[in-house]
């Protein structure tokens, strides 16, 4: 009995001291190996290989002051949390990674605190005013959610809140964490890029000025050179042609993208040409075309207007690279709304009503650019169809009307009595029309078979008919890439100087923005970089948020079987316990 006693307990001892050495040797494995399981469904914790090859590729240190520290409520308290976590999961792949959280409210002196809101506000942080609960009683303090960023001599402001004006607390907190990765990784990519892709805007057909695409060509140029480009007829308005070290021409294409604005003058064939060979060598475009041609300023002073086919002579382009622009304007519903002034003298009234030639365009696939994205507001769009004259280009809807779309030919007569219509199933006949579609593959030149020999031939203009692989977008509104410019009333009420550009898919009259920006920023963003930041940008995180309806309801419930139940049980569990004690050492 005793030497048995003495096995369990050596046995018992020898158990102990494995178990001491494994805990040991996957402590120093795990210092060596970093190793994360992410059981999420949605894969909450787990970073992109995108933002794994930019945090391994970088090789200087970049620092995070985040001003995310104090005594606010749970809400910011999880995004301090998620920002966290996030900087922490960048450590493990880049020791470059450094932080520290600031509480920019900390000093008791008023002056100072003011001074330092003054310093965020200047580098470009927003704050948030939010009324919380502290021992002196009820008081509203000011959260700084945002990063300053610092990469050797440069320093970024990331804004970390995101959402629509309108949006529950919850639902923007939400959104923000959801968006954590791709602000923080786009940003890292943004300062650390020593040589930034260079965008053009083409110029030399009408196309929109530089203070109406201000706002969009502001926020691209944080990431990208932004240029003009005048197409004159000249075959290096695109290209570079230089000589290799064997004297042969090498000819690249100038630009990154090609960003064609809302043209409204006609192109010359050898405008189309310089363009067709821009594509041929790889270059990525973005058409913002419009068939019709129509604006609301004809319908400043009279009621009605029509709406007339716009030629440019890109028609026969457009069908070759895979696309039909259709010579039609489009009323859907839901759309946006403008306003309309009603009454005379002293009874006049203004009234917001909905303008169904202002479309709001939604998602027309899964693909990143448009995943998840906000209503994107069009004006004056036309219908798009995919034709099989390139049958081998990928060609892929990216945005579409809704299931109550009317579609007009033109001339279309457009009418303000319109306003005065309710929607129906009658006046909206057909479902959801693509207005914007995303273009793959090797696109075979418009110009083949109709060139010269002397032209297919020369070495110098290096005439190609079948492109390496590449991209465009096409979308049937040039108006989507417009900002507003602000009007007398807005400029008076936000102080404002009249005629200032405003932010891209703002609408002044009825205080919504729209998704318009994001749009732009992706498809700019896919065309040139491929899918890898746009993918982190089109995740989707689940909203788990409690139904205070059921919680209220069901309170005292709740509390009994978190608060007395598990009392009860290890009560229950002691008494039991004494019971069988009791009898084993009676016998």
């Amino acid at each position: 009995m005793e030497n048995k006693r003495k096995n369990i307990k050596r046995n018992e001892i020898l158990s102990l001291f494995i178990t001491l050495i494994i805990i040991v040797l996957v402590n120093i494995i795990g210092s060596f190996v970093y190793t994360r399981f992410d059981l999420t469904s949605e894969k909450r914790y787990t970073i992109s290989d995108t933002s794994k090859n930019i945090l391994k590729n970088l090789d200087d240190y970049v620092y995070f002051r985040v001003y995310l520290e104090g005594d606010f409520s749970a809400g910011f308290k999880k995004l301090r949390k998620e920002t966290k976590e996030m900087l922490d999961e960048f450590r493990a792949y880049s020791k470059f990674i450094d932080y520290e959280f600031i509480n920019p409210s900390e000093s008791n002196d008023m002056a100072e605190r003011q001074e330092t809101y003054k310093i965020l506000w200047q580098n470009g942080l927003n704050y948030y005013t939010e009324t919380v609960q502290t021992n002196n009683g009820i008081q509203q303090i000011m959260v700084w959610p945002g990063i300053m960023m610092s990469y050797r001599e440069n320093e970024l402001a990331i804004d970390l809140l995101s959402g629509q004006s309108g949006q529950t607390q919850e639902t923007v907190l939400n959104n923000s964490a959801q968006d954590l990765e791709y602000k923080l990784i786009s940003a890292i990519k943004e300062i650390s890029t020593i040589n930034k892709p260079t965008i053009a805007f083409t110029d030399g057909h009408g196309e929109l000025s530089d203070i109406e695409v201000y706002d969009i060509a502001n926020t691209l140029s944080k990431k990208y050179n932004i240029k003009r480009a005048t197409l004159n007829g000249q075959l290096n308005s695109l290209m570079t042609r230089s000589l290799d070290n064997d004297s042969n021409i090498v000819i690249r294409p100038a630009y990154d993208a090609l960003i064609i604005a809302k043209p409204t003058e006609i192109f010359s064939e050898k405008d189309k040409f310089i363009i067709d060979q821009y594509i041929m060598y790889g270059g990525k475009v973005m058409w913002l075309i419009d068939a019709v041609s129509t604006t609301m300023d004809s319908l400043q002073s009279k009621e009605s207007t029509m709406g007339l086919a716009l030629n440019l002579n890109l028609d026969d382009m457009l069908f070759n690279y895979g696309l039909r622009l259709n010579k039609n304007l489009l009323m859907a519903y839901p759309c946006a709304q403008i306003g309309l002034v009603t009454g005379q003298g002293s009874n006049m009234q203004s009234a917001l009503l909905p303008w169904y030639y202002f479309p709001l365009l939604t998602p027309a696939s899964e693909h990143p650019i448009v995943r998840n994205l906000e209503a994107v507001k069009a004006d004056f769009v036309s219908s798009l169809e995919p034709t099989i004259s390139a049958p081998e280009i990928q060609k892929i809807p990216l945005l579409k009307t809704s299931d109550y779309t009317k579609a007009s030919s033109s001339p279309v007569f457009i009418s303000l009595d319109i306003l005065n219509e309710r929607p129906s199933q009658q006046m909206f006949p057909q479902k959801g029309l693509t207005t914007a579609y995303l273009l793959n593959g090797n696109f075979t030149s418009l110009y083949e078979y109709r060139m010269p020999e002397a032209i297919t031939e020369s070495a110098e203009m290096g005439f190609k008919t079948k492109s390496t692989k590449t991209s465009m977008i096409v979308i049937a509104d040039g108006d989507i890439i417009r900002n507003q410019l602000a009007q007398l009333d807005y400029a008076k009420k936000n102080k404002q100087r009249v005629g200032s550009p405003l932010a891209l898919g703002y609408d002044q009259y009825t205080n919504i923005t729209y998704g318009n920006k994001q749009f732009i920023d992706n498809a700019i963003s896919y065309l040139i970089e491929g899918e890898g930041l746009i993918n982190v940008r089109s995740r989707e995180l689940k909203i788990r948020l409690l139904d205070m309806n059921k919680v209220n309801s069901s309170q005292i419930t709740w509390q009994l079987i978190n608060v007395v139940l598990p009392s009860a049980i290890m009560i229950a569990f002691g008494i039991v316990l004494a019971i069988l004690r009791k009898k084993k050492y009676t016998r």
